[in-house]
């Protein structure tokens, strides 16, 4: 019974625990009860993947309507985002535990067990059910802002995570007709690992290489992180940050790695957001663009494949995962505690949340790479394979901009406007302990990182690569060198503009993206085309209106404070509701693949 129990427990896929763990939130009311579910459940997940008996291989496969299905295929990809995501899980479970909001409680368990569950996923049918429930759960964390903002920008996340999962649906359908397969480890040659798996030339290829990049944040359709990240909640932020863009990454790793142009895209995608986070006011703004920043990094590294660059981007997007988390962490704290991130509306908070302030820090370390740091331990081999010549010297240099860039705006600018700077006379409580606790274990694990990679580059895809790396390469003078040249050189900088008040001012206003292209320029094109079309556009017109209102009045009554949703007892049926809607997404995907 105990033999049976155990290769249950290893063959699950551990999306599975948390999810499970979401349909218990309803029914726990004390204090350790809550912890148990929010902390225990993605431990117990990390548990089932340490004891994994075998890798590169379907752990759990069946023949389901006419479909083969492989639930779950762990590998050493795989693992490795796995672990980021439980950790950031357990990580989240932790910091929530200050506040009782079972809507977000059973969300946010819902979108890590989804996160976990793609990744995972070795078939097209069970990424596409995951990958969907994990849309839902983004969805809801940000309506559970309540506020007319949130509900705005959940509005438009719906449309363009819409258009990622129709586009990741369809293009699977024509994908796996092609092959004749639904199943990953059928469709390449019998590679444990699986990467740069998708053949462009193939029906469908393109259209989930446009769902991961929206997932991913591509330039023209980034905006969304900016839209949901600082109109979402505090907790809701920090899960946010760990699952969404990570996603994505993981899908161009699985598919595309080896794709030339990707190069190209990710290198633009470290230089731009720079731009807009140096002058951006609202500090969880600034990290949205720091996070599209540092993905850049990771599909640059995919684009230029080899094992160096794979274990690059894995290695980031997990360092990623737990920093960045640590950073959007100290901005919740403050803003549970001031009410707002803005940095012309804060500064001088050091002296009454000290301990925030130096968590702060220890994230602002890591994502600058500072030796010893977390993102010093991952990035470099990114920048050594660009280096090498597995991209272009120029993109090598704007890699270095990007590099020098992220220092600035999350490396300096959002622990200074915040917690130093001029004094705004705020003086907030420090932290509740459950936040303070969860920034600490973070601030740790960045520099477990940091001091001793070897345990880290163990865990990842090409493992003998990397510890030859960390041997030969990491601490190398030449390495530490550019490193401090990088730190030297953005500390001068902002020094130098702030002492000649040539700096970007904080303060409020609005900051025009690409973003104008779909607010302003496509109603536009709607009026153009509304001339042309004459009587029909005004019947599409009129529909589209009544079907947009309703549906814009329904989320307002629903998520508005002192409505339905917002009841205690009502809340407990979230997972209910999740389960139904997972339920549409199964039936709708089984009738797409046919």
């Amino acid at each position: 019974m105990f033999e049976i129990a155990g290769q249950v427990f290893t063959s699950t896929n551990p999306g599975l625990f948390l999810i499970l763990g979401a349909l218990l939130v309803p029914f726990v009311e004390a204090t350790w009860a809550r912890a148990v579910v929010l902390v225990g459940t993605p431990v117990l997940a990390l548990l089932a993947l340490l004891y994994v008996p075998e890798f590169g291989v379907d752990r759990f496969s069946f023949h389901f309507m006419g479909f083969d299905l492989a639930p779950y295929r762990p590998d050493r990809v795989s693992r490795i985002f796995g672990f980021g995501f439980l950790i950031a899980a357990a990580l989240s479970g932790i910091y929530s535990l200050h506040r009782e909001d079972r809507l977000q409680d059973a969300s946010g368990l819902v979108y890590g067990g989804a996160a976990t569950g793609a990744v995972f996923a070795g078939d097209f049918l069970t990424l596409i059910v995951f990958w969907e429930v994990a849309s839902i759960a983004s969805i809801v964390l940000v309506l559970a802002r309540r506020t007319r903002q949130a509900q705005g920008a959940a509005f438009r996340i719906i449309l363009i995570q819409t258009l990622s999962g129709l586009a990741l649906m369809g293009g699977a359908a024509l994908y796996s007709s092609s092959t004749g397969t639904m199943v990953f480890s059928q469709m390449g040659p019998p590679d444990r690992l699986l990467i740069g798996l998708f053949d462009l030339n193939r029906p469908g290829a393109w259209l989930i290489l446009a769902a991961a990049g929206i997932k991913a944040g591509f330039p023209l359709v980034h905006n969304w992180l900016t839209d949901a990240y600082p109109n979402t909640t505090p907790s809701g932020a920090v899960t946010m940050s760990a699952f969404s863009t990570t996603m994505g990454v993981y899908l161009l790793m699985r598919g595309y790695a080896g794709t030339p142009w990707l190069v190209w895209a990710g290198a633009a995608m470290t230089v731009y957001p720079v731009f807009f986070a140096v002058i951006e006011n609202d500090l969880r703004r600034v990290l949205a663009y720091s996070s599209n920043n540092q993905i850049g990094f990771m599909v640059c590294a995919i684009g230029m494949s080899g094992p160096l660059a794979i274990n690059g981007a894995a290695a980031h997007a997990v360092a990623h995962i737990i920093f960045k988390g640590l950073l959007f962490m100290s901005m919740g704290a403050v803003m549970l505690r001031t009410g707002t991130t803005k940095a012309s509306e804060l500064g001088g908070l050091h002296r009454s949340m000290p301990f925030t302030a130096l968590f702060c820090i220890a994230g602002a370390i890591s994502i600058a790479g500072l030796p010893l740091s977390a993102a010093f331990a991952s990035k470099a081999m990114i920048m050594s394979s660009a280096e090498m010549g597995y991209a272009p010297y120029v993109v090598w240099m704007m890699l270095l901009f990007a590099s020098a860039g992220v220092l600035e705006h999350s490396g300096i600018k959002v622990p200074y406007f915040a917690f130093f700077g001029h004094d705004s006379g705020l003086r907030p409580r420090e932290a509740p302990f459950p936040m303070l606790l969860a920034m600490g274990v973070a601030a740790a694990l960045c520099v477990m990182i940091g001091f001793s990679p070897a345990w880290f580059y163990e865990l990842l895809p090409y493992r003998d690569v990397a510890l030859t790396y960390l041997a030969r390469e990491l601490w190398s003078p030449s390495h530490l060198l550019v490193q401090g040249q990088l730190l030297a050189f953005a500390v001068l900088a902002f020094l130098l503009l702030k002492w000649t008040k040539t700096y970007p001012p904080e303060k409020p206003g609005v900051i025009i993206d690409v973003e104008w292209i779909w607010r302003a320029g496509a109603p536009r094109l709607f009026h153009l085309l509304r001339r042309w079309l004459g009587p029909a556009a005004e019947v599409l017109a009129g529909g589209a209106s009544a079907l947009g209102g309703a549906v814009v009045f329904m989320s307002r009554q629903a998520f508005a404070p002192y409505t339905a949703l917002s009841r205690r007892f009502p809340l407990a049926l979230t997972t209910v509701w999740i389960a139904a809607i997972l339920s549409v997404v199964l039936i709708t995907a089984l009738a797409s693949a046919r």
